[in-house]
């Protein structure tokens, strides 16, 4: 794995999200918009906004950066750009870091766009630090990026990639605590969901929602979703052949 290679890799995954303007506008607008209608939504009831808009921070950028990242990086698979890259002495490491890099960097983009809205725009009310909201909502997105690269291992098609979100993503959607504590629900709910990432992106903004300070809680959930990220970018370069299918 080579610096020069990892960045060639990034800069020509970027050129070609440059000319497919529905993918940009899916990844930085539309968790925007999400919010914005969430706000309008509980126009009547601002303490719901802020219990829930943290939350929903987190959430919006790794789903949409989780439905962009699985597709395109199937169009490369299915189009045979990854066989032939993969013939190049290029590794498995380079091109998995070059679609991280890359996603990541939107990533960035896309988390700064929504909590800079959320938080001077919408008027969501934090205790904590704008910074470490942010923080969250970018591991997330880019939880959301390594699990897209790695489903699409599994997809023939652009529509089974999207058929792999109610498999990934709704059940996490279900039992992170945003609808109910995980304390209060069925043992084994409870005990699916503690080893459930979004959990922890979910625990994470909640510590800054009513914390001033860094607390032990939320340094562990910052680490538990950084370290996912990586496991799912590492078992995504496993699935990599030389021979797509």
């Amino acid at each position: 794995m080579t610096t020069a290679r990892t960045l060639a890799t990034a800069a020509r995954v970027l050129r070609q999200l440059r000319h497919d303007p529905r993918s940009i506008a899916l990844m930085l607008l539309v968790p925007c918009l999400m919010l914005f209608l969430l706000r309008y939504v509980f126009d009547g009831s601002p303490k719901t906004f802020d219990s829930i808009g943290a939350s929903l921070l987190g959430i919006f950028p790794l789903i949409t950066m989780f439905l962009v990242t699985s597709i395109a990086t199937l169009r490369e698979r299915t189009s045979g750009t990854l066989e032939r890259l993969l013939a190049m002495p290029l590794g498995k490491g380079d091109l998995i870091a070059g679609y991280a890099l890359a996603f990541g960097l939107l990533a960035i983009v896309q988390s700064t766009l929504a909590t800079g809205l959320a938080l001077w725009v919408l008027g969501l009310d934090v205790t904590g630090s704008p910074w470490l909201l942010l923080l969250v909502a970018l591991l997330d997105a880019l939880l959301g990026t390594a699990l897209g690269l790695f489903v699409s291992a599994f997809a023939a098609s652009e529509f089974q990639a999207v058929q792999f979100m109610p498999a990934v993503i709704f059940p996490q959607l279900l039992l992170c605590g945003l609808f109910a504590p995980r304390a209060t629900m069925q043992p084994v709910l409870e005990g699916i969901s503690n080893v459930l990432p979004m959990s922890y992106a979910v625990d994470g903004m909640n510590e800054v929602l009513r914390h001033t300070d860094v607390t032990a809680n939320f340094i562990r959930d910052a680490l538990v979703v950084a370290i996912c990220a990586l496991l799912v970018l590492a078992l995504g370069a496993a699935t990599l052949r030389r021979r797509t299918a």
